[in-house]
């Protein structure tokens, strides 16, 4: 099956930060998803989310979508010289398990994945049930 990477260049990038070690930051909402590739301090190297990638209304929330965006982040990364990192995921959406797979598909040696989903103590009351 071919994903649609196929030969991948990574080139140098002009004003390069020179990063091998970051972290990738994965926000999965019902309705979104986002992902920002960060240095260890915290230090934004590229970003990217669905709307971005042209993904519109309920297309954003796919796990597609999840991994174009992830790979549209990290080869921005790459090239920065990124080559290993720490996945810290948020949400409960769909892209969570497609963006670390499109992480391994790129290549990126992952060291750890920590879910920092928040987890209310009863705080705001949730959306009533559907009836479909």
């Amino acid at each position: 099956m071919d994903d649609g990477l196929g030969d991948i260049k990574i080139r140098r990038a002009k004003g390069s930060k020179n990063v091998t070690h970051g972290i990738v930051h994965v926000v999965a909402t019902f309705n979104n998803t986002k992902v920002t590739v960060t240095d260890q301090r915290g230090n934004v190297i590229s970003w990217s989310s669905a709307g971005k990638c042209n993904f519109r209304g309920s297309r954003k929330s796919t796990a597609y979508a999840a991994q174009v965006v992830t790979q549209d982040a990290t080869r921005a990364a790459m090239a920065h010289g990124l080559k290993e990192v720490e996945v810290h995921l948020k949400g409960p959406g769909l892209g969570r398990d497609s963006a670390v797979r499109a992480l391994q598909a790129l290549g990126i040696i992952i060291v750890s994945i920590v879910d920092k989903t928040p987890v209310p103590h009863n705080g705001c009351r949730p959306p009533k049930r559907r009836r479909v």
